[in-house]
């Protein structure tokens, strides 16, 4: 492992308001409880954050002050992993946010449910993302790649002109200015039910060539750092396990299929 900074990591583990169809099918109340090979989600994640080289498990954000009080369980674990709470805002965005307050940069920062993640997933994106001359690095998975190895999982899919990509749940603070791409992300999803605003935000000719097919990953990541207010960049993860998270009862199910054949 190339020397370079160990950071901080933030874990985004708020619940969504209400019961569940995952909590439902998995017995559980609390999303980063749902089991994965016997193993509730949130500590698979805080495990492989501590297991790492590079990353510090820094705060854990959520789940809310009810969710802990019911389960004390969830804080032990993340007192068990050296980090800190904070309360949940309204987005995972806003959370982000409030999970960065104090935290110097570089800084990683991913969610409670993924979890399939490992040391050495985030060792190589951390170690790459910290060589991209960028400010705010995403990890972005091919999608060819996680096609081939998990042919029924139906997954989001960023559909460029260089190739399709899946995200990784990994996000990268390597300065102080990439926090401006993180309140970029918050005004976005404070327009998530005006699309209109979302689209002039972005930009009609940046939507146009992207619903076109004639939009590369690098030119999307150019005209949105102009509009972000910071340099964006990205890391290829090779690994198609970074791809699931496990948020709905059909991820659940291939995250216990992948745990049990790794086993």
């Amino acid at each position: 492992m190339s020397e370079v900074s160990v950071c901080g990591a933030v874990v985004l583990a708020g619940q969504r308001a209400g019961p569940t169809p995952l909590c439902a099918q998995a017995g559980v109340d609390v999303e980063v409880l749902v089991p994965v090979g016997g193993v509730p989600a949130i500590e698979r994640v805080l495990g492989a954050l501590s297991r790492a080289e590079l990353v510090r498990p820094a705060v854990v954000v959520g789940p809310s002050p009810e969710v802990l009080s019911a389960h004390p369980e969830v804080k032990a674990m993340i007192d068990a992993a050296g980090a800190a709470w904070v309360a949940p805002a309204g987005d995972p965005a806003s959370s982000a946010l409030a999970g960065l307050q104090g935290q110097a940069p570089p800084t990683l920062v991913t969610s409670g449910d993924h979890a399939l993640l490992c040391a050495s997933i985030v060792d190589a994106f951390c170690e790459a993302a910290h060589r991209v001359q960028a400010d705010l690095i995403v990890g972005l998975v091919p999608y060819q790649a996680v096609r081939a190895a998990y042919p029924e999982s139906r997954r989001t899919v960023l559909k460029f002109a260089d190739g399709a990509r899946c995200g990784a749940n990994l996000y990268f603070l390597r300065t102080e200015e990439a926090r401006r791409g993180i309140e970029f992300w918050v005004a976005v999803q404070r327009d998530r039910k005006r699309p209109w605003r979302i689209a002039r935000r972005l930009g009609w000719r940046l939507l146009l060539r992207y619903l076109t097919g004639r939009l590369t990953l690098g030119a999307a990541l150019g005209a949105l750092s102009e509009r972000a207010g910071c340099r964006l960049g990205s890391v290829i993860v090779d690994e198609p396990r970074a791809a699931v998270d496990v948020d709905s009862v059909d991820d659940w199910r291939l995250a216990q299929r992948i745990v049990g054949e790794a086993s």
